[in-house]
């Protein structure tokens, strides 16, 4: 088995750099020239170019079908769910509302600035949005109620799901049961490009909404890309991405498990051990190829293609030269697999998601912890936050000023106004001081 091995401290800055890309950043040309098709082509079409896609990429033939699922799929869905399935989609939801409601802005909140001078913020729900939900790769409920969770807590007054039907066209009972319990109002059975193109622009079944969240493909990142002065598509969520850091006192057999979570999303994902011992380095080489057995044939060469593509291990002379790479590559998971992972916290400068501990894999925190999955990938950790309540919340700032209060801005307004050559902006409250103007004029 061919894994990548990286020593961080020969590697020239370019070479850094380099190892710092993901999928996400080499949309290959010809990805690039289809979903423009896709996009221009429902922008014109509609509902038959998103029937067309749909049955050119995942062989479903909905041209008979309405575009959302009714009431009635979503209930016999539901009920041919296993019992076991439904119960820990219902625990891990409200795992995910009880640290979510924690995030919930007040509705009004104003300070007195100055003597009668009052200024703040009023926040308030967004009018619609479209959680994508993928499934090529596999069924994602987690996907739907790390989304649709705080979409609900916010009061978001319309919330649409798109999700990839299978070639019956029938969207994942366990999706389906999962935006039932977290109350979507519309499911619609599209994926892909084809999908963020109805939601942007509409289509006669698929009216537009106002913003368009959720992880997906190449294709679905390189559409969210092209439409971003469309619709507002929220945080970046391409391929999945993980760091483990881990020093000479974790586990191997721990951390080559843990390597292969994030790794088994995709070819396209990326995963990492960086680590400054060598030691547990061969120790992990040796591990990986017996526990890829235990995987499904598929999940083990998605791992074999990520480890000896976008991941590996690095090797590093220090813990503070392991430090500089995971700030460097800004990761959407990272988990602290050493001895003393609360000390190192306060030094991890750029994460998505920070895991302390070995007893705290990628997985507890993908399904039932309560933090979101939906977490910004391709280095927009450095400057972007996981999903949260905010995402579906706008605030609106709000000043009142009493006319004692507007006595002691007029001052320090009338100066910076006039300094800056905007005599309209003087005059407003220079006129103020002179009292209400006679009637009649």
């Amino acid at each position: 088995m061919k894994i990548n091995l990286y020593e961080w401290e020969r590697l020239s800055a370019a070479e850094r750099e380099a190892l710092c890309r993901r999928a996400e950043d080499r949309i290959p040309p010809e990805v690039g020239a289809s979903v423009q098709e896709i996009l221009a082509a429902v922008r014109a079409e509609g509902d038959a170019a998103v029937a067309r896609f749909t049955l050119r990429f995942d062989g479903a033939d909905t041209a008979g079908l309405p575009a959302s699922v009714s009431e009635e799929e979503i209930e016999g869905a539901a009920r041919r769910l296993e019992p076991g399935v439904r119960e820990a989609i219902r625990f891990a939801a409200e795992s995910v509302e009880r640290v979510h409601r924690l995030q919930r802005a007040e509705g009004l909140e104003l300070v007195e600035v100055r003597p009668g001078v009052f200024a703040g913020e009023r926040w308030t729900p967004l009018d619609s949005v479209g959680l994508y939900v993928p499934r090529g790769r596999g069924s994602f409920p987690s996907v739907m109620y790390m989304q649709a969770v705080p979409a609900q807590i916010a009061g978001v007054k319309r919330v649409v799901c798109a999700s990839p039907p299978d070639r019956k066209g029938r969207v994942d009972p366990a999706v389906l049961f999962a935006a039932r319990l977290c109350g979507v109002h519309e499911v619609y059975r599209v994926g892909g490009a084809q999908a963020i193109a109805a939601l942007a622009f509409g289509t006669e079944s698929i009216p537009r909404v106002d913003k368009i969240l959720g992880p997906g493909s190449v294709y679905v990142a390189a559409a969210k890309q092209a439409l971003r002065g469309q619709v507002d598509v929220g945080l970046p969520a391409g391929p999945s991405e993980s760091i483990v850091l881990a020093d000479a006192d974790a586990d191997p057999r721990r951390v080559s498990l843990d390597l292969m979570i994030e790794a088994e999303h995709g070819s396209d994902s990326s995963a990492y051990l960086v680590t400054p011992s060598r030691e547990l380095a061969r120790a992990v080489e040796q591990q990986l190829p017996g526990l890829l057995e235990e995987l499904p044939p598929r999940r083990a060469d998605y791992v074999r293609a990520v480890l000896s593509g976008f991941g590996g291990i690095v090797v590093t002379s220090s813990l503070e030269q392991a430090l500089e790479f995971v700030n460097a590559y800004a990761p959407e998971h990272l988990q602290l697999a050493c001895r003393e992972p609360l000390a190192l916290l306060p030094r991890i400068a750029h994460a998505g998601e920070i895991l302390l501990g070995q007893d705290t894999p990628f997985s507890v925190a993908n399904y039932a912890a309560g933090c979101n999955n939906v977490i910004p990938t391709g280095g927009w950790a450095r400057t972007c936050s996981p999903l949260s309540v905010r995402e579906f919340l706008k605030s609106s700032s709000i000043v009142y000023v009493t006319r004692a209060g507007l006595e002691g801005l007029r001052g320090p307004v009338s100066t910076l106004a006039r300094y800056e050559g905007f005599a309209a902006h003087a005059l407003a409250v220079e006129h103020r001081a002179r009292g209400p103007e006679p009637s009649g004029r």
